[in-house]
């Protein structure tokens, strides 16, 4: 399976990288917000996750090929998470900082000169460059975040005059972000997974 997911990877990757001499390249600017959709298994009963709202920001290319429709988004990004979990009676936030590497095959519509529309998935990878233990306020847990991640992409969006994208992507991961071991006297031994999909509306301005 994981293997099938890297030659996938690796196709959408070669597709960006060798476009037919006709393809149109634009570079641009591109942030957002993104909301959790936290995942929570073998958690200790008491504790639940509360989703939280994070951004996202970067540069990124994007590449068409006009007639066909064809073309790729591929981006770099500055990724600002914030999960939350609640024991019932305390509550503690933690943010995840990552750098993330989306790179999306896309399919776009166009409806006029002045307004397209896009279909678009693929591969996203990214680094943990903040913090990888944390042992949340007063909540008898031991977290272990993973150094990085791979996750898949689905999305849409339409770009108005050739510059303005508004899009909306789910972002699925494929492992598990965080480790949690529970703490403290009748505890379970048995340590919990996180997995931390993610809702992005996205604004990017294409040069």
């Amino acid at each position: 399976m994981k293997k099938n997911i890297l030659s996938l990877a690796v196709i959408v990757a070669a597709l960006a990288f060798a476009m037919p001499s006709q393809a149109q390249i634009k570079f641009g600017i591109k942030g957002g917000l993104n909301v959790d959709n936290i995942n929570l298994k073998h958690a200790q009963a008491n504790v639940s996750a509360k989703n939280r709202t994070g951004f996202f920001a970067g540069v990124t290319a994007d590449v068409t090929i006009p007639l066909a429709g064809l073309g790729a988004d591929i981006a770099v990004l500055y990724d600002n998470k914030v999960v939350g979990i609640s024991d019932g009676t305390t509550e503690a936030n933690k943010t995840l900082h990552y750098i993330d590497l989306p790179i999306n095959a896309k399919y776009t519509v166009g409806f006029s000169s002045l307004v397209s529309a896009y279909i678009a998935t693929g591969p996203q990878f990214s680094w943990n460059v903040g913090d990888r233990s944390w042992k949340p306020a007063n909540i008898n847990q031991d977290w272990e975040l993973k150094k990085s991640e791979f996750s898949w992409n689905v999305g849409c969006g339409v770009t108005a005059l050739s510059h303005v994208r508004v899009g909306y992507n789910y972002n699925i991961a494929l492992g598990k972000t965080a480790e949690i071991t529970p703490l403290g006297i009748g505890t379970s031994a048995v340590k919990g997974k996180l997995k931390n999909n993610t809702h992005q509306i996205s604004l990017t301005y294409l040069f």
